[in-house]
């Protein structure tokens, strides 16, 4: 787990284009917090599946940047879309 959470770090850095570790910490929390979210819209946080890894690294983004508002309504299909992928009939 460690080690796929530092490599989600790594990618999301890179995506920010972020080349310094003074906000690793503050990274951490934002990613973690885009793991608990997408795990309660879409059923799972396995970020190695990478539709969920896209979205919270896009949602990571948005906290990041400050535009967590705007986040729900532009991803709306992609969230929708992953949440039913992951659908069991089963569940109530």
């Amino acid at each position: 787990m460690f080690l796929l959470d530092e490599k989600l770090l790594e990618d999301f850095k890179s995506r920010m284009r972020i080349f310094h570790a003074a906000d690793d910490d503050n990274l951490k929390n934002i990613l973690e917090s885009s793991k608990v979210a997408v795990k309660r819209w879409c059923g799972t946080d396995n970020v190695s599946n990478p539709e969920i890894r896209e979205l919270v690294i896009e949602r990571s983004r948005y906290v990041y940047n400050d535009s967590l508002e705007f986040f729900n309504e532009n991803f709306q299909s992609e969230l929708m879309a992953v949440s039913l992928s992951h659908y069991d009939e089963g569940d109530d």
